[in-house]
C-alpha cells in the first residue's frame, strides 16, 4: 500500500533523479521528444516507469500541438479495404513526427468515453474517421473545442467535417452500365448497411444505371449485406432461389463479392460463364480470387495520404475548408465478367 501512494505521488524531481539528468531535461523528452537525443529519451522513459510517474497532468497542460498523436477511427479493423489507407495516414504523419494511435468503431460501446477524454485531455492533437461515426455524441459546438478531425472514404455532410472520397454514385454507376453493356439485363446488387452514407451512394449509381437504360427497379434484386465474406454468400443463396434468378451480380465492395463467388462455387455455378460478378475497392485479394474480380479500384493509399495531409494544414494552424475532396476511382475489368451468352 505504501509503494503505491509513493509512486502517485511521485514527481518529475524523482524522474530527473532516477535518470540522471536535469528536471527541464524530463520535461523536455515528455513534452518534446523530437529535441532530445534518443539515448537520453530512453533513459527518461525507464525512469518514468521505474517510479511510476504520471505524466498525464503535464500532458493537458501542454499546447495542443505537443502530444504528437493522431487517432484513426476504423469501422473494423478486420475489413482488410482500411489496411491501405491506415497506410497512406501512416507514412504520411511519420514523415511529420507523428504518431498514429488506431480505435476500432466495430466494438465503440465501450470505448466512446476513452476517445472522448482523449480528445479532450489533448492527449491526441487531432482525428482522422475511415467511417461516416464520430466516436461519440457531438453536435458542431462541441467540435469547435475538440482538436481538429477530418473523415475519409466516407461523406456526411451533416457532420460539416473537410472530406477525401470518391464519387461513390458515379463509380456504381459505371460498375451496373458495365454489365449492361456486356448484355446483362437481370442485373442485382448486394448493397451494403443502409446507415452507411456510401451504401446509398453506390445503391443510388445501381438504380441510376438501370433507369438510364429504361429498366424497371426489382426491390427482390436488391440484398442487404454487412460488408462480410458471410453476407456475401448469404445474400447470393437469396438471389439464386429466385424464380429469375439475376445473370449478374454487382456488389458493394469486394469482400462481399468474393463471398458470392464462393457461394456460386459451391452451388456448382461457374463465374463469368453463369453469372458475372463486380466488386467495389479492389482489395489486393481480388486480384489473386479465381477467377480475378472485376472491381472499381478506389485510390487507398491516398485517401489515407491526403486526409492526413488536410489534418496537418489544420495542426498548422490554417483553416481548411469543409466538404469533399474528390480523388479518381478506376474501373478495373478482370475475369469475373463476360458477355451475356
Amino acid at each position: 500500500m505504501e509503494q503505491n501512494q509513493e509512486s502517485t505521488a511521485a514527481t518529475m524531481k524523482d524522474v530527473a533523479e532516477r535518470a540522471g539528468v536535469s528536471t527541464a531535461t524530463v520535461s523536455r523528452a515528455l513534452m518534446n521528444p523530437e529535441k532530445v537525443s534518443a539515448t537520453t529519451r530512453q533513459k527518461v522513459e525507464q525512469a518514468v516507469i521505474e517510479v511510476g510517474y504520471s505524466p498525464h497532468a503535464l500532458a493537458r497542460n501542454a499546447k495542443r500541438s505537443e502530444s504528437r498523436t493522431i487517432l484513426v477511427i476504423v469501422p473494423d479493423i478486420c475489413d482488410p479495404f482500411f489496411s491501405e489507407i491506415i497506410r497512406g495516414v501512416e507514412v504520411t504523419a511519420a514523415a511529420e513526427g507523428y504518431l498514429v494511435l488506431i480505435g476500432d468503431c466495430a466494438h465503440q460501446n465501450q470505448q466512446e468515453k476513452t476517445f472522448l477524454s482523449l480528445m479532450l485531455t489533448r492527449q491526441i492533437d487531432g482525428m482522422v474517421l475511415l467511417g461516416s461515426q464520430v466516436p461519440f455524441d457531438t453536435g458542431v459546438e462541441e467540435q469547435r473545442s475538440l482538436p481538429p478531425m477530418v473523415m475519409a472514404n466516407e461523406f456526411a455532410p451533416d457532420l460539416e467535417l473537410p472530406t477525401v472520397h470518391i464519387d461513390n454514385l458515379t463509380a456504381a454507376f459505371e460498375a451496373v452500365n458495365h454489365l449492361w453493356q456486356l448484355g446483362h439485363r437481370r442485373i442485382a446488387c448486394i448493397a451494403g448497411p443502409e446507415e452507411m452514407p456510401l451504401s446509398h451512394y453506390r445503391l443510388q449509381g445501381y438504380i441510376q444505371a438501370l433507369r438510364r437504360h429504361g429498366q424497371a427497379i426489382e426491390s427482390r434484386y436488391i440484398v442487404r449485406g454487412d460488408f462480410t465474406f458471410e453476407a456475401g454468400a448469404a445474400a447470393f443463396k437469396r438471389l439464386m432461389a429466385l424464380p429469375q434468378p439475376p445473370q449478374a451480380l454487382f456488389c458493394h465492395n469486394d469482400i462481399m463479392a468474393l463471398g458470392a463467388m464462393s457461394q456460386a462455387k459451391s452451388m456448382g455455378l461457374r463465374i463469368p460463364q453463369d453469372l458475372s460478378l463486380v466488386g467495389f475497392d479492389d482489395i489486393e485479394l481480388s486480384r489473386y480470387s479465381d477467377p480475378p474480380l472485376t472491381t472499381i479500384a478506389q485510390p487507398r493509399f491516398a485517401l489515407g495520404r491526403e486526409a492526413m495531409l488536410l489534418l496537418l494544414e489544420q495542426l498548422q494552424g490554417r483553416t481548411v475548408n469543409n466538404g469533399s475532396r474528390l480523388l479518381e476511382f478506376e474501373l478495373k475489368l478482370r475475369g469475373s465478367t463476360m458477355h451475356a451468352s
